[in-house]
């Protein structure tokens, strides 16, 4: 049914070999084969260049390698430049509309991942004016190195609040998995450039979508997120701690700043100097408690969190 419609999938890679071939193997076994895969290496020393170039080789239809520029940008810019060159060269991709997908070297993707997510970003088009930014997302499962299940959903492993999606609470707390994302020609577009001090690009893209279009969730894991010694991120299981077990000494400790949520807070002040003219008061509001999280003061950190948490 839906065919017709070509997808980019962005690939960033950097030393990469151990698994590389495993994940491009799973993207070749799509369901939806109408993608083109756009490769960019990070500056990799070890096999990973080859590899790409052995499989572009076979499948020049579907993968192109960007020439080495040698230049270590990191995951989120690397991903951000990728994003800015499929917007530039649609025509010569065979892009319609830029939908686009990310990929991270080392997982492995359900056959019917392309297939399912396009699915849900066209039905949440259909009702919609096609220039609604949109960011459509999935669950995850969580497995070692090995391929040995770790846990069968990554929302539940990380007790993520999943329906916590609305734009105050995502500026607090990212709810999506970059590789689980699919993107379309609009929110790229209204997200661009990606700031250096972004957290990371798939967190402004949230934003972007909560504030301005729709974020969609499929509760279903269509990633096998594998983890090992070299993740950007990964996944942390979730624990709760009491804070009635907490010695008074550890309670004392709690109150330093929270390194974390000053990243949020430079982030937030991000959002709100490109996008704050545009944004309700209420939105106005919630970025600004998120700013406060930024001061050095842990309890008064802590008191900002508290309020935007409300929200």
């Amino acid at each position: 049914m839906n065919a017709h419609v070509k997808i980019a999938v962005l690939l960033s890679t950097y030393n990469g070999e151990k698994f590389l071939a495993e994940q491009l193997d799973s993207l070749l076994a799509q369901s939806h084969t109408n993608f083109i895969l756009v490769v960019r290496d990070d500056g990799s020393k070890d096999r990973t260049v080859s590899i790409v170039e052995s499989y572009a080789s076979a499948h020049s239809e579907r993968i192109r390698l960007l020439p080495r520029d040698c230049e270590n940008l990191g995951a989120s810019a690397g991903f951000a430049f990728l994003v800015d060159y499929v917007l530039k060269n649609k025509g010569p991709l065979g892009l319609q509309s830029a939908y686009m997908m990310f990929c991270d070297q080392d997982d492995t993707w359900y056959p019917q991942k392309i297939e399912k997510l396009l699915e849900a970003m066209l039905a949440t088009q259909a009702g919609n004016d096609s220039a609604l930014p949109v960011l459509v997302h999935s669950d995850l499962e969580v497995v070692s190195e090995q391929n040995t299940v770790i846990a069968k959903s990554l929302i539940n492993y990380q007790g993520l609040e999943i329906h916590r999606n609305s734009f105050p609470n995502l500026i607090i707390s990212n709810l999506v998995t970059g590789c689980t994302a699919l993107i379309n020609e609009s929110l790229a577009e209204k997200a661009l450039p990606i700031p250096e001090n972004a957290i990371m690009h798939d967190w402004w893209l949230a934003l972007v979508a909560t504030a301005f279009g729709k974020l969609v969730y499929l509760d279903a894991p269509l990633v096998h997120y594998r983890q090992h010694g070299n993740n950007t991120i990964g996944a942390k299981e979730f624990t709760k701690i009491s804070v009635v077990s907490m010695s008074l000494w550890r309670r004392i400790l709690a109150r330093k700043p929270n390194e974390h949520l000053i990243e949020v807070a430079i982030q937030a002040a991000e959002f709100n100097r490109r996008y704050g003219s545009q944004l309700s008061g209420r939105q106005r509001l919630c970025l600004r408690l998120c700013i406060g999280m930024g001061i050095n003061i842990g309890i008064v950190q802590r008191l900002m969190y508290r309020l935007a948490r409300r929200f």
